[in-house]
């Protein structure tokens, strides 16, 4: 049997209701910050409980336009977790800051008993990663932030529709930033972001942002950026939005499912399901002995299980200006040799469930 792990092909291959919208659409030409574009932003601030939502190009884009909206300039120190994608460093170093890292615990987000040692004069900002679909200690972050005067940035890039308490990702903090990757739980035809606050303030700078700076067609305010997120791809987005609480859903009721037959065996450790978190499992990620020998058996037997990161963010090439070196990090290390990824989406069958779940049982029975 194959298990896949992107399910484009399910999510679109049967869609004529946006095939219709899309033609629709089109004939309108309403191409560049349209109406569609508006109502998105609309459902989706109405979705995350926020006051104001802002479609950009990508959400490494919305974590850069929010540091920029709060005066983030070369030289600055922004905290942020030493285990995180690639995007959420690129962000920082594209404005010249410099990225300070955190370890993570095994929760896969950072640590927030680190975060004050690592404070300076150069702090202006904390990037709180919430990765593969858990979050970040908010409200233990939320009294550093208040403490030492920082804005939070959350990089809820994979954390749609998680929340503590009931409180969803992207509206703890100053800004909420989200990728609308074609991987991601609520995804689009390419790349897209979109940035989430509560501020008016910061909405109408991010306006200006994204969209070179005008005002208007003549009027030039700031200097800005072309992250204006196509309209053409908000179309996609509000054939799916409605779907966003089911997806969530799904993708933890097949993760249960995973930890109550996976969690039985003494070779797999199921990371700390805290109660009062929702977790949606963009990734669905556990800690295995023998972990490289189980993913080429995986992969052996049609099973696209991965790795999220074997080589952490801190330790790659483009990131030696830091001086980092092995074992800075040590929970970040000890996860790379220990985490691997089985699919877990809202299109797997029960049958394709069982079958990673089999496959598992049956390579630590042989080994």
């Amino acid at each position: 049997m194959q298990v896949r792990y992107s399910y484009l092909k399910q999510q679109f291959g049967n869609a004529p209701e946006l095939w219709r919208d899309l033609k629709k659409f089109v004939d309108t030409g309403d191409f560049t910050l349209g109406k569609p574009l508006e109502k998105f932003e609309k459902n989706f601030a109405k979705l995350m409980n926020v006051k104001y939502a802002i479609g950009v190009n990508s959400g490494t884009d919305a974590i850069k336009l929010s540091l920029k909206a709060i005066g983030i300039k070369q030289g600055d120190e922004i905290i942020t977790a030493a285990n995180t994608f690639v995007a959420t460093v690129g962000a920082i170093t594209e404005l010249g800051a410099i990225p300070v890292f955190v370890d993570c615990d095994d929760t896969f987000c950072m640590d927030t008993n680190l975060i004050e040692k690592k404070i300076s004069k150069k702090t202006k900002a904390i990037v709180p990663v919430h990765f593969t679909g858990y979050m970040t200690d908010m409200p233990k972050l939320m009294k550093i932030s208040k403490k030492y005067k920082l804005p939070i940035i959350e990089d809820a890039c994979q954390s749609i529709l998680a929340n503590i308490n009931g409180k969803n990702s992207g509206s703890w903090g100053e800004f909420g930033a989200f990728s609308l990757h074609p991987l991601k739980n609520i995804n689009v035809w390419s790349d897209g972001g979109i940035i989430t606050t509560n501020s008016y303030k910061h909405y109408t700078k991010l306006k200006l942002l994204r969209n070179h700076g005008l005002s208007n067609r003549d009027t030039v305010k700031i200097c800005g950026y072309n992250s204006r997120l196509d309209t053409f791809q908000a179309v996609v987005g509000n054939w799916l939005l409605p779907k966003a609480r089911k997806i969530a859903n799904d993708r933890i009721k097949n993760a249960n499912y995973y930890d109550k037959k996976l969690g039985s065996l003494p070779q797999i450790t199921i990371p700390p399901r805290p109660k009062n978190f929702k977790i949606v499992y963009h990734l669905y990620i556990i800690f295995a002995k023998k972990r490289d020998e189980l993913l080429k058996h995986c992969l052996k037997k049609g099973i696209e299980a991965k790795v999220h990161y074997p080589i952490p963010i801190y330790r790659q090439e483009a990131l030696n200006f830091l001086n980092h070196k092995k074992g800075d990090f040590p929970v970040t290390d000890d996860h790379t040799k220990k985490i691997i990824t089985f699919p877990c989406d809202q299109h797997l069958s029960k049958k394709e469930i069982d079958y990673v779940i089999d496959t598992v049982k049956s390579f630590y029975n042989e080994n």
